[in-house]
Parts: C-alpha cells; sequence; structure tokens
C-alpha cells in the first residue's frame, strides 16, 4: 500500500534531511494531496519537522505544476499536436488565457483532476510563464498551508481517539476530500452553465 511505503521510506531516512526531503517531493509527483496528508501525519507524531515537511511540498508541488506546464509547451511544437487544434484557435485559445492566468490556475488547484488538463493547455496555448509560476506559487501555498495544516490537527486527534486506526480515519478524510471536490466541481460547472 502506498501510504504504509511512504511512511516507511521516511522513517528508514530519519537521519537524513535531505532524503526526507527528496521522498516527500517524489511523493508529490505521485498523489500530491496524499503526500500532503501523509507528510502532516508525520509531523503530528515527530518524525518530521514542520519546515522540512512544508518546504519539500511546496518545491515538489510547484515543480511538478511547472512540469505539466512544460508538457503542454513541447506538445505544441509538435506536428500530430498541432493537426488537433488549428492555429486559429490555438491564437484565440492563447489570447483568451494570457488574460485569465490566475483564476485559472487557482480554480484549477482547488478542484481535484483539473490541474493536469489545465496546466498542460495552458503550456500548450503558451499561457506567460512568469503569470503561471507566480499564480502556482501562491495557489500551492493557499491550498497545501491549508490542507497540511487540517490534516496535522485532524492526525493529532486521530492518533488520541483512533489510535492504530488512524490510518483507516485518513482514508475516509481523503475521500471526503474528493468528494468534496467532485461536489464543488458539480456546482461550479452548472453555475457557469447558467
Amino acid at each position: 500500500m502506498l501510504t504504509s511505503e511512504f511512511t516507511s521510506y521516511l522513517a528508514a531516512a530519519a537521519g537524513s534531511k535531505p532524503l526526507q526531503a527528496a521522498i516527500i517531493i517524489g511523493g508529490t509527483f505521485i498523489l500530491e494531496d496524499a503526500a500532503t496528508l501523509l507528510a502532516a501525519m508525520q509531523v503530528a507524531t515527530g518524525f518530521l519537522s514542520l519546515p522540512l515537511a512544508l518546504g519539500a511540498l511546496y518545491a515538489g508541488i510547484v515543480l511538478g505544476d511547472l512540469g505539466l506546464y512544460g508538457l503542454g509547451w513541447l506538445s505544441a511544437h509538435h506536428r500530430w499536436a498541432q493537426r488537433f487544434v488549428p492555429a486559429r484557435r490555438q491564437d484565440l485559445g492563447r489570447e483568451w488565457v494570457s488574460q485569465r492566468v490566475i483564476p485559472i490556475v487557482l480554480v484549477s488547484r482547488f478542484i481535484p483532476g483539473l490541474r493536469l488538463p489545465t496546466y498542460t493547455t495552458m503550456g500548450f496555448l503558451h499561457a506567460p510563464l512568469q503569470k503561471f509560476t507566480t499564480a502556482a506559487i501562491g495557489a500551492t501555498l493557499i491550498w497545501t498551508s491549508g490542507l497540511f495544516f487540517i490534516s496535522m490537527k485532524l492526525g493529532l486527534l486521530m492518533m488520541v481517539y483512533l489510535g492504530a486506526w488512524r490510518w483507516a480515519g485518513l482514508g475516509v478524510f481523503c475521500g471526503m476530500l474528493i468528494i468534496t471536490g467532485r461536489l464543488a466541481a458539480r456546482l461550479y460547472n452548472n453555475r457557469t452553465s447558467q
């Protein structure tokens, strides 16, 4: 199971802060919200320092966001991708996106499942990189910090009240996050389509 592997890797790397940071950064490339939750639980139990956990989470998530943007940017230079989006549509999309970079990044950060298609599309349409990077950093600071501190407090409560069952509680919390994100996406789509 991914959660037990992540925590066992962190425990094995207890003497090496660079290795712990690398494990957290790698975890964000696999499942960033899960890495955030698990890192917060490790901070709550005292196995990981708060600055190291947050710094590694921020670095990994922003690097992943820039990587998605880069994949979109690279794909825009290949003929197979250009066939799907005619030049005129690319120009219209580029104009529309460049005026809305910050709100687009903020919305996609808070709704699960939107980051991959949104960030690669922004790269494909050559959205201003500086605006994108600034928005990605800001959205990451807000979302990750909030999720981290809620998870840390919840982790402490789960350790006290659930003991060995705290991982099941973490699973329920992850499920609630996914369901809440889906509901928020549905509400947002209903509101924008009216």
